[in-house]
């Protein structure tokens, strides 16, 4: 909920931040501003849209680098960007305005809306769609293992409601957890347009971006659709670029399209309540898990902190689009920025260009004055104990740790980073895309069977460390080939040869890839693990684990 103050405080609040914030100058918090965007304000790079918003006024708006490389096209304030996950919030705003009018329940059973949907052991309520809670596995994620490649596939909205509606169990029971998933926000997505009789699109435009001018801001529902001054998307390749767009139709986790200039009006909506008070209170509203835990996820928004201040956030990344919106609401202070770029970090520019104008009320040191722990010297021995395949008993998700040349080593979803101990328990990753730490730990005899990831200072896995295996014999090996058909995955067909590299693993959305194995009966590809399942002696089919979809069952012919 946001807080209310006497009229007297704001205006006292507001003369204080005011005297605060001006201690620098404009034009010098603007040219350390374009500092931060100089790698990409040039004429052969692809760029990002920035607006800084100041008590509901845009006091500094740039383009830098290009909207439209091929084309000579220069990025401005006004280009249009697909901003990912960031469109989660305005698919909460829709449904927020159902549940205000009495259409919708928070606590509504979900297969009143959906009766192909699955009855679960525990009833899937539309308050676990709205925070991350329900226990549905990504539907992006079972697409792609369905067979859908992002570059040149385009699944439809039935389509991957039938892979929703396949899936015969749930990562976790409802209210159990926290996983961020795109299932849900599809699935309101869904419930806006059957309870409303208009495309999720129409019910926004009515209800959400007209009335607040978004004139540029859209759901994209059909990506043949041709929308003016749209910037192209762009992957990293080589010592270039290639074109990365969007050929996905579905809509509710994502596919909103819109500039920084219209998304500052939806912010300001927050302190103007012109959508009403009440609506804009439920978005910032978080939800609780089941054991009574508060979370920090509210209708598409995360609620936290930066260095002392409230926040109120959500990023977005999808195609070659990255997205990041943040607002300190007791400053009435936002930064958004919007880039075409994948492997540009918008979030983290936001903080940043935060810092700079909100210097004078930030209550910790930037990060870049904080001081790493120096690395200390371990024994041969305190490394190898350390050494093995770890696993991740939520979402099947293998690690391994490798020790090298004296040194251990993170081999993880594809990457593999050096470690650098910091205590002879504590390890941390060495120019890694996040802060990355792992910590082992000793169990009764004293033995590293478990460890802790954390990226970002949050712990995301939990591992257990496997017991050693042999090698397999070919033998052994042969055992696993053959073909494996999922249900769940719209009857897909995965091929397992054995060959000169052993056991390799054969599908139309990703390369061929060997086998890695890990344990008995369970293997690994860079990003996702295999358990295979048997009957008696002999291999029945196996489970597919890949992030936030986990458990699937293939069975083999």
């Amino acid at each position: 909920m946001r807080h209310r103050f006497p009229r007297v405080m704001w205006l006292i609040g507001f003369l204080v931040t005011a005297s605060l914030v001006s201690s620098l100058a404009a034009d010098e918090k603007t040219d350390r501003v374009d500092k931060i965007f100089a790698p990409w304000d040039t004429t052969s790079t692809p760029g990002a849209a920035l607006a800084v918003i100041k008590d509901g006024r845009i006091i500094y708006e740039r383009g830098y680098g290009m909207a439209k490389i091929e084309d000579g096209l220069v990025m401005t304030p006004r280009k249009i960007f697909d901003i990912g996950s960031t469109s989660k919030q305005f698919t909460a705003a829709c449904l927020a305005i159902l549940i205000r009018q009495g259409k919708v329940g928070l606590e509504d059973d979900i297969r009143k809306y959906f009766p192909e949907m699955r009855s679960y052991e525990k009833p899937l309520q539309v308050k676990h769609l709205v925070y991350h809670t329900s226990g549905l596995r990504d539907y992006n994620g079972l697409l792609e293992l369905a067979g859908f490649r992002p570059e040149s596939d385009c699944p439809n909205v039935d389509e991957a409601l039938d892979v929703i509606f396949r899936q015969k169990a749930l990562n976790y029971a409802p209210g159990e957890e926290f996983s961020y998933t795109n299932t849900g926000y599809f699935l309101i997505g869904q419930i806006v347009e059957r309870v409303s009789g208009k495309s999720l699109n129409a019910f926004a435009q009515e209800n959400i971006f007209k009335p607040l001018g978004m004139a540029h801001t859209l759901y994209q529902d059909d990506h043949t659709q041709i929308i003016k001054d749209r910037a192209t998307g762009y992957d990293p390749v080589g010592g270039g670029y290639k074109i990365d767009m969007s050929n996905w139709d579905e809509t509710g986790d994502g596919n909103v399209y819109s500039s920084v200039e219209d998304l500052s009006l939806w912010d300001q909506a927050f302190y103007t309540n012109a959508l009403g008070e009440d609506l804009m209170d439920l978005l910032q509203t978080t939800g609780t898990l089941n054991s009574g835990k508060k979370l920090d996820y509210a209708f598409g928004l995360f609620i936290g902190e930066h260095k002392g201040l409230k926040t109120v956030a959500h990023g977005g990344a999808w195609a070659g689009f990255r997205a990041g919106f943040v607002r300190f609401p007791e400053q009435r202070f936002s930064v958004i920025c919007l880039t075409n770029l994948a492997s540009q970090d918008p979030d983290s520019l936001c903080y940043q260009v935060a810092d700079i104008y909100l210097a004078d009320l930030l209550k910790e040191k930037p990060k870049e004055e904080k001081t790493k722990a120096a690395p200390i010297t371990l024994s041969p021995a305190e490394l190898e104990e350390k050494a093995g395949h770890y696993k991740d008993a939520r979402f099947g998700l293998w690690v391994s740790v490798l020790k090298n040349e004296g040194r251990l080593k993170l081999a993880v979803m594809g990457l593999e980073l050096d470690l650098a101990p910091v205590s002879p328990t504590l390890f941390e990753a060495q120019n890694a895309p996040a802060d990355i730490t792992i910590e082992f730990q000793p169990d009764a005899r004293g033995k590293m069977t478990r460890a802790v990831i954390k990226v970002g200072g949050a712990e995301r896995y939990a591992l257990a460390k496997a017991a050693p295996i042999g090698p397999l014999t070919p033998e052994q090996l042969k055992a696993y080939a053959g073909d494996y058909v999922s249900e769940e995955l719209l009857n897909a067909r995965y091929r397992i040869v054995l060959d000169k590299d052993g056991l390799v693993l054969k599908f139309r959305s990703f390369r061929p890839a060997a086998l890695k194995a890990m344990a008995a009966d369970e293997f690994a590809l860079d990003m996702f693990g295999i358990d295979f399942v048997r009957q008696g002696k002999t291999v029945a089919g196996f489970r597919l684990n890949m992030g936030r979809a986990a458990g699937i069952k293939f069975v083999k012919e």
